[in-house]
């Protein structure tokens, strides 16, 4: 083949497997939004840490996203990344089916499985290019017809080739999760159940599929290789510890309060029902709304309580903040972060609080708590946001401009951040840290806006 050749089937080749990896790997991650929450994040981590030690694994490398997804799924992204969508935190009946899913996502950290699909991605190249080579030869020679067949039919060869690969990594990490259950002295019943009660059900929609468009094995071959060995645990009927099951219970309230109508979580927590998880849902739901007495009502009596909740103090915060009463939800903060220090999220609440409602007095003490809140998330667009308030606020245009070109490189906004990082270095005194910092942005910022303009003045291809 000449060299010209080779390049116009290599291209075509990588898009299939563009395809194939936006399907097999993080389609979800870049689609949906994510949402921050101390309380849930801090709970989903309290559950996968055990595994991730079982694992062999150092949990302070491997952080949890929450994506705001009504449906039931978690994946793996980014590297050492777990995603868990809160349809399925929302559809658990109990810790232990989202501690066994966990448990399985593991399992593909452990495995490197994701790095292992670009290999997989590679050798499927091999009988994708032969058909589009093919088919490339059977137009030249005169048959039309049958040289685009064999091209539209390389992704189906790719796919087939990649997706026998993925199945293997799935059943694998079921397999790893029940050993990490094992070892982490839990019961593995909560993966069975859950693979059982929420996906299973859905089966016969997944057999009218193409069988290469299947990265997952059918869920009744997984629940009957798990039964034996989830039978042989020493620990499949431990139950769940009373934490769990509480901050369970919480977990589910809070996204319920937040997420569903007012009309469906008083639903699900009539007034009648006095339990503390209740009258957190309820809270939630009257804020929402903005009827802040009723709100108020119900957080003040489970602060009353347990005044060391650092989550209702938060929440009270948050409500009396949104409500137009920044300087009475300083206490609030104050306590939270007190209870629970150096919590990014508490940081931040405090901090805009205090410039919303000190001006430049609260602006000084609010740059300090963003300051530690960005060392320790250095990609946390909303508390670069707040720091650009903060800096502004003191009269420090310069420095403003800096941590608004921080916000948007953190979000993706990349034309927006290279103007804020040019008008940031204009104005910054020069062989300063700042300085430089203003300087990489232009420089990384700049690189993907060319990037993009050359994209979209080849039609998008690469």
């Amino acid at each position: 083949m000449t060299r010209a050749f080779n390049r116009f089937v290599q291209g075509a080749v990588m898009a299939v497997f563009a395809t194939v990896f936006a399907l097999a790997t993080s389609q979800n991650a870049s689609a949906q939004s994510l949402i921050r929450d101390a309380e849930i994040e801090e709970t989903l981590r309290l559950y996968t840490e055990p595994l991730l030690r079982a694992a062999g694994l150092d949990p302070n490398d491997v952080t949890i996203y929450i994506v705001n997804d009504p449906s039931i799924n978690a994946f793996v992204a980014g590297g050492q990344n777990i995603f868990v969508h809160t349809g399925l935190i929302l559809a658990a009946d109990n810790p232990n089916e989202i501690i066994g899913v966990l448990a399985h996502e593991t399992g593909h950290i452990a495995g490197g499985h994701l790095a292992r699909s670009r290999e997989a991605m590679q050798q499927a190249m091999a009988p994708a290019l032969l058909s589009i080579g093919l088919g490339v030869l059977a137009i030249v020679g005169g048959a039309p017809d049958a040289g685009a067949a064999l091209i539209s039919g390389s992704q189906a060869f790719a796919m087939g080739s990649f997706v026998r690969y993925t199945q293997v990594q799935e059943s694998a990490a079921d397999q790893a999760a029940v050993e990490y259950l094992r070892q982490s002295q839990q019961s593995p019943q909560g993966l069975l159940d859950f693979f059982n009660e929420n996906i299973r059900p859905y089966e016969f929609l997944a057999r009218r599929a193409p069988p290469y468009m299947m990265t997952h094995p059918y869920s009744s071959d997984r629940v009957e290789s798990l039964r034996e060995r989830v039978a042989a645990s020493p620990y499949v009927a431990q139950p769940d510890s009373e934490e769990y099951m509480t901050r369970f219970r919480f977990m589910q309230a809070k996204l319920i309060g937040f997420l569903r109508t007012q009309g469906q979580t008083l639903a699900r927590y009539p007034a009648s029902d006095t339990s503390a998880p209740a009258r957190l849902a309820r809270a939630v739901a009257y804020y929402r709304v903005a009827d802040l007495p009723a709100a108020r009502r119900e957080l003040t009596s489970l602060i009353a309580e347990d005044p060391n909740n650092p989550y209702y103090q938060e929440l009270m915060g948050q409500i009396l903040f949104e409500n137009g009463r920044a300087e009475e939800s300083i206490p609030y903060h104050e306590r939270s972060l007190a209870l629970r220090p150096n919590e990014p999220l508490f940081q931040i609440n405090l901090a805009r609080a205090l410039t919303a409602a000190r001006g430049r007095e609260g602006a000084d003490r609010a740059v300090e708590l963003l300051r530690a809140t960005v060392r320790e998330e250095p990609t946390n667009g909303f508390a670069w946001r707040e720091m650009a308030q903060a800096r502004s606020a003191q009269g420090n245009e310069p420095l403003a401009q800096l941590a608004s070109a921080e916000q948007n490189f953190s979000i993706g906004n990349y034309p927006a951040a290279l103007s804020f990082a040019e008008r940031a270095r204009l104005e910054l005194p020069r062989n300063t840290p700042d300085y430089q910092r203003a300087m990489d942005l232009v420089t990384f910022a700049g690189n993907e806006v060319r990037d993009m303009e050359r994209q979209r003045g080849s039609g998008g291809r690469r």
